[in-house]
């Protein structure tokens, strides 16, 4: 059994901030998996969804980002769990957006929601980065973060969110490289040697047959290789 947290604030007000971008993941999983519904417990909204045999508890804690830890420690000690059980989806100031990094404990690097959780967990837990940007000065931070994702943001944070649904069941599994790798593939999808999406050969049109392959020169008669000059 595994407990996934996804930190945000409550409210309509805060629904489409950069902030909640982990209650976007869990959201996004939740309607990808038909689990739920979302029951209010543990000062929060919880859900259970399930990869094969692994039942994984779904989080959003309703305390605001502040006091996230009030809400995960309950849930972890209610359901027997230890902090290597527990994985928590954040934004990341420090990672491009539609970025995505797997980390196994650490520091809380700042963010406030980390900062409570380790106060009731420690360190030991895991946590899926998700990469929002930097307004580029530390004063801005605080507007930023409590701001909506640009609408031209709207691709980027659709195909992560899609990415993490495509690896949830790597990761439930504990693959954390199949995982991050899922997430590549639908943000970044491979391109070819020159950086072209591969095109598909061109197919020859419907009842007209193909043009027959040139013979090499040496196959040709002395006449032929003549009258291939004048084409």
């Amino acid at each position: 059994m595994q407990l996934w947290v996804g930190l945000g604030n409550p409210g309509a007000k805060y629904a489409g901030n950069r902030h909640n971008i982990g209650f976007m993941a869990l959201d996004r999983i939740l309607e990808d998996r038909n689990g739920g519904p979302w029951r209010a417990k543990f000062q929060g909204e919880i859900a259970e969804v399930r990869f094969g045999s692994e039942k994984v508890w779904l989080l959003k804690p309703a305390t605001f980002m502040n006091l996230s830890g009030q809400s995960v420690g309950e849930a972890m000690r209610f359901h027997k769990l230890e902090p290597g059980d527990v994985t928590v989806f954040h934004d990341e100031l420090d990672l491009a957006p539609g970025k995505l990094r797997l980390k196994q404990g650490g520091g809380h690097a700042g963010h406030n929601g980390l900062r409570s959780i380790h106060q009731h967990l420690g360190p030991d837990y895991a946590r899926v980065r998700l990469g929002i940007g930097h307004p580029g000065h530390k004063d801005r931070v605080a507007g930023y973060v409590l701001s909506d994702f640009a609408k031209a943001e709207g691709q980027m944070l659709d195909d992560l969110l899609r990415g993490i649904c495509d690896g949830a069941a790597k990761l439930a599994a504990g693959d954390g490289a199949g995982f991050t790798n899922a997430v590549a593939l639908r943000v970044a999808p491979p391109r070819s040697s020159g950086g072209d999406k591969v095109r598909p050969k061109p197919q020859a049109t419907p009842g007209k047959a193909a043009d027959p392959a040139p013979k090499p020169a040496e196959t040709l008669s002395p006449l032929q290789r003549l009258a291939a000059k004048f084409k």
